[in-house]
């Protein structure tokens, strides 16, 4: 399947989870086998010669194509999840929300110092949790070797926060 195509595979839902939001459903990629292996498998082409030993991924909908691009690396996968959902020692990063503020968390042993690591989410809206998601990983000594994510909402401007990174996306949309 064409990369072009695969914005055809994600259902838009109106006012979702309230009103005034396009939701991106992934779902219906997912569940087409065709699309979900173009799209694990272009992820694949971008980062197989980049020497990744780990994929760092977002919980949830990161870990659905951030798990098998891992295995076809040859890395190992790592969760980034909410606080209190990994049973070890962790280490946590805040981040900023349009009212407030929240947190996600990383197994303080999940990466060595120098590990060389693609980081993973589904989407790419403002930013904040990725670039969260960075500082944890850069704070355990690895290093970044590339961002990437399905969709981009490009008109957030979500890359302005990952900025030092090389980020991909494989699918953009421009308007809500």
């Amino acid at each position: 399947m064409p990369l072009q195509n695969l914005s055809e595979r994600i259902r838009a839902v109106p006012d979702f989870p309230k009103k005034g939001i396009m939701f991106r459903d992934i779902t219906t990629l997912l569940k087409d086998a065709p699309s979900f292996r173009a799209t694990v498998d272009e992820l694949y082409e971008r980062y197989r010669n980049k020497e990744i030993q780990k994929v760092v991924c977002i919980e949830a909908r990161g870990f659905v194509l951030g798990a098998p691009l891992a295995y076809l690396l040859g890395a190992g996968f790592v969760p980034v999840r909410k606080p209190g959902k990994l049973p070890a020692a962790t280490r946590r990063e805040s981040y900023a929300l349009e009212y407030g503020t929240d947190a996600i968390e990383m197994h303080e042993d999940a990466l060595r110092p120098g590990e060389r690591v693609l980081m993973h989410d589904d989407l790419l809206a403002t930013g904040g949790t990725m670039a969260a998601a960075c500082r944890l990983v850069e704070h355990a000594g690895a290093r970044i070797i590339g961002v990437s994510f399905l969709i981009e909402l490009s008109f957030l401007k979500g890359r302005g926060l990952l900025s030092a990174y090389d980020v991909q996306s494989l699918v953009q949309y421009d308007i809500e």
